[in-house]
């Protein structure tokens, strides 16, 4: 227990100069694309001078930019990300980034273990066969291609030529609905983006799974388990499976930490209104506030995944506490 504790309490100082990295190069980089007060009065022309003492006194201009940055910090941290260029509240539109963008990144996420997990465990059980050497060709070629290029790809044969699926958004704005309601809607949008995440993720696993197992099987304690007459399955699942899948969970927190960076690529291709997709459209409106919110957001819940992914890891191999 001892060691676990320790083991947490040291993961958790790793998070927070992280974040604060985080916080101080994202403050410097959108304090360097301009000042919002000239933003705003490039789209109004005309500002009064008491409308301009407003500003600079509401962004805090006449503060150093040191004293800005804790200003900035201190609201964060308390919920606060501060007031859109074009109108509104960024935290209260954050909520609903986050929630699309996670329900693409969860199902996505589910698809590429239920799947790779025992492919890689099959290719794994039959090496060198034509099966073995398809499924390693596929992994190379899933994962070194972009996940935006395979969007494209599926968005032109799924949608613009079949017309099987939707290929933008991620529900239908009025009737009729895909598949005649808007559950089954929200279904069919979500299909063709969460295929594109799940070609590429599904590579890694396919090959950290299948180069597992077949370390696992050389091990003498598998030999041993044969030669004592145990049935193959059981060899396979209870004592292979189960020691060479312990290091896919700290490869789950890596996967998603990926997903989220490469989410302004990937939800802008489908048009998906999650976190990458506002933050392609602030970024190209300069509307710096959300920008910011956005990438402190997009941070905040990478940390968490590969804080959390890195201590179930340590609960299933207590051999990583002491370490």
């Amino acid at each position: 227990m001892a060691g676990l504790l320790s083991y947490v309490i040291r993961r958790l100082l790793f998070v927070i100069p992280v974040f604060i990295a985080v916080s101080i190069l994202t403050f410097i980089i959108a304090n360097a694309a301009g000042s919002p007060i000239d933003i705003i009065r490039h789209a109004i022309q005309r500002i009064t001078p008491s409308q301009l003492a407003a500003l600079q006194s509401f962004y805090h201009l006449n503060q150093p930019i040191t004293v800005r940055y804790f200003i900035w910090l201190n609201d964060f941290l308390h919920g606060n990300l501060g007031q859109s260029l074009y109108g509104g509240s960024v935290s209260a539109q954050m909520l609903p980034w986050v929630s699309t963008t996670l329900e693409l990144q969860l199902v996505s996420l589910a698809l590429s273990l239920g799947i790779g997990i025992p492919i890689g465990l099959y290719s794994a059980k039959h090496q060198y066969s034509k099966t073995d050497v398809a499924v390693t060709t596929a992994s190379i070629f899933g994962y070194s291609t972009p996940v935006f290029l395979i969007g494209i790809f599926l968005i032109i044969v799924f949608s613009i030529d079949l017309h099987w699926l939707p290929g933008n958004g991620a529900v239908s704005p009025y009737a009729p609905y895909w598949w005649g309601s808007v559950f089954a809607d929200q279904v069919a949008h979500i299909i063709l983006p969460a295929t594109a995440l799940t070609l590429v993720s599904i590579a890694v696993y396919v090959r950290l799974i299948r180069a597992n197992v077949l370390e696992v099987l050389r091990q003498d304690y598998i030999l041993a388990a044969r030669a004592s007459g145990l049935r193959e399955w059981s060899i396979t699942y209870k004592h292979a499976l189960k020691n060479a899948i312990t290091p896919v969970v700290t490869v789950v927190g890596l996967t998603v930490a990926s997903f989220l960076a490469g989410a302004p690529a990937t939800e802008t291709t489908f048009g998906w209104p999650g976190l990458g997709f506002r933050f392609v459209t602030a970024a190209l409106n300069l509307d710096l506030p959300v920008v910011q919110g956005i990438t402190m957001v997009i941070t905040i819940v990478a940390l968490v995944f590969i804080l959390v992914t890195d201590l179930a890891y340590a609960f299933l191999d207590p051999r990583v506490r002491l370490s």
